[in-house]
């Protein structure tokens, strides 16, 4: 008998607790009817605060389709507000209100997508309450606009604000976390001002690159076709995978007839050949990187990389120095600041896909005359020793001598090479200065893990090409004459420019140093705003690519 007893005890309390978490977990109400005004306000406390109770249990979710990207800090400020409406006053929308939803259904212009600030939810809802009069009595559905709007609003800060790509080992910014603060203090500017694009603007990034991106958004976004389209992988893993979106993507560009049979690789063949010709590719007949890269191309692709580099100034600091030396690798080119101002522009030859010059940040410390050039281990292995092992004369054609490790001038016919690999080989291979040697007559150093620097070349007239990813992971400056003026602008009474020439012109080897120092950042910008238009540079290192993949995959604009 106690042992029922027990059992029936226990089945209870199993059912209480049951019962308990499914009411708990209650989905708040679809339709909450209020037809007396004095009732708006009791109701739209009371349905708010049930849908952040809901999110609570629910990982954020407010339904199948819908999570709360900031619950913590909606709950705060609504518990702030005793859970009274925010962007609505008795069945009305407040100014601030019309204004958030205006700029969300715009913020293409700034470079973010609508669908991240529940612009779908939201724009049923407008809808809804424009056809629909009775509708407008639904305090429920009130509540669920409110609610969205303040975690859109919060999303909008963070974008804005912190931008969407991840903080790196070069990011710049300190507040790698926004405080509460920013986003209340915001939220509290834009209700008071009743102008969202204007508060919102307020945190954006001041910096001039930025500015001229967002002004030549405007002018792509006027012209723009921003339809998605079949985005292909490539290179690809699944081969019936990337060639049924292959044959998707020809269709789309009516390089081959829509149909719903199997794929014809002999058709493909010939469509692809067909829009090679007509994109002036070389015509192979076969999807290579060149060809994929084309068919991404689109002007929605367009827009995600300009959404990416804008989030790129947003791991910048809000200031940078007063002087400063800008390299862009994908632009290749170098660009010397002093107050704002481009003093001078420069071509850059930077690392290749395969040796890629690194992202940086440090200060140009001296510079050397005729500099003599250690060849780097990974170099030695890689390219030259089985040169050497082929022919020894290699070294001699390359202007190359070998050193040991006391730094002693070693006959190379004297080096058993076929016995030397890369764990034994007791010497080094440098190479004598002058205009023979590959750094040129002039080198720029800088501390960083990545042994890398700036300077002169012996191949100048590689600066005449326009893809110049051409180097080992340095970078190779064209006006190397005037970066050097420019290291030494406000010291020439001890290194007066005449004196720098004269001993390269005697080629004597110098080291200068002891100058203000000037802070050098090597970045990635596939593309910037230029002349009113946005000019887009090659992903050389595939890191557009990357990001894309990561943050922007899915996305859409309309």
């Amino acid at each position: 008998m106690k042992h029922r007893q027990r059992t029936y005890s226990l089945l209870f309390s199993v059912i209480a607790i049951l019962l308990y978490a499914c009411q708990e977990n209650h989905k708040p109400a679809e339709k909450d009817i209020v037809s007396v005004p004095e009732k708006i306000q009791e109701h739209l406390s009371e349905d708010i605060k049930s849908i952040l109770d809901f999110a609570a249990q629910n990982n954020s979710a407010i339904n199948d389709s819908v999570m709360l990207g900031h619950l913590t800090l909606d709950r705060q400020t609504y518990e702030g507000k005793n859970f009274e409406g925010i962007w609505s006053s008795n069945g009305h929308w407040l100014l601030a209100a019309d204004s958030l939803f205006q700029y969300i259904e715009n913020c293409k212009y700034d470079g973010l997508f609508a669908s991240d600030y529940h612009y779908s939810t939201l724009s049923f809802i407008h809808r809804v309450f424009n056809a629909d009069t009775i509708a407008r009595k639904n305090i429920a559905l009130w509540a669920k606009a409110d609610l969205l709007m303040t975690d859109a609003y919060f999303k909008l800060v963070r974008d804005i604000k912190q931008g969407r790509l991840k903080y790196d080992s070069v990011t710049l910014r300190t507040d790698s976390l926004l405080s509460d603060s920013v986003y209340t203090t915001s939220l509290n500017e834009a209700l008071q001002s009743n102008n969202i694009a204007a508060t919102l603007h307020n945190l954006e990034p001041k910096h001039a690159g930025y500015d001229s991106l967002i002004e030549s958004l405007r002018d792509f976004l006027s012209t723009a076709n921003l339809q998605a389209y079949t985005y292909l992988k490539y290179p690809y893993k699944d081969s019936l995978a990337f060639y049924t979106a292959l044959k998707k993507r020809l269709n789309e560009v009516n390089f081959l007839p829509k149909d719903s049979g199997q794929i014809d690789t002999t058709a493909i063949s010939v469509a692809i050949k067909k829009y090679q010709g007509a994109k002036k590719l070389r015509q192979t007949g076969k999807p290579n990187q060149q060809t994929v890269d084309d068919l991404n191309e689109t002007d929605l692709e367009k827009f995600k990389r300009i959404a990416i580099n804008l989030d790129r100034y947003k791991l910048l600091p809000d200031t940078l120095p007063h002087a400063y030396i800008w390299v862009n690798l994908p632009g290749f080119y170098l660009k010397a600041y002093d107050n704002d101002t481009v003093v001078f522009e420069s071509k850059v030859i930077v690392g290749k896909p395969l040796t890629p010059t690194p992202l940086l940040s440090s200060e140009v410390t001296n510079f050397v005359t005729l500099p003599q050039w250690t060849v780097p281990t990974s170099i030695i292995f890689k390219e030259m020793l089985p040169k050497i092992k082929k022919n020894v004369d290699f070294l001699r054609k390359e202007n190359l001598m070998v050193v040991d490790n006391e730094d002693n001038v070693v006959d190379p016919n004297t080096v058993n090479w076929a016995k030397l690999n890369k764990n034994h080989f007791p010497y080094q291979i440098k190479q004598q200065q002058g205009d023979n040697n590959s750094l040129g007559v002039i080198k720029f150093n800088f501390r960083n893990k990545y042994s890398v620097y700036m300077h002169d070349t012996n191949v100048r007239y590689m600066f005449g090409k326009s893809f110049r990813a051409l180097s080992h992971g340095c970078v190779r400056v064209q006006q190397w004459v005037k970066l050097s003026d420019y290291l030494i602008r406000n010291d020439t009474m001890r290194y007066h420019p005449d004196t720098l020439r004269a001993w390269i012109k005697r080629q004597e080897k110098h080291t200068v140093g002891g100058f203000a120092r000037v802070p050098v950042y090597f970045r990635y910008f596939t593309c910037e705003g230029k002349n009113g238009r946005v000019k887009f540079y090659d992903d050389v290192y595939a890191e557009d690519k990357i990001l894309r993949e990561k943050y922007f995959a899915d996305k859409s604009v309309n």
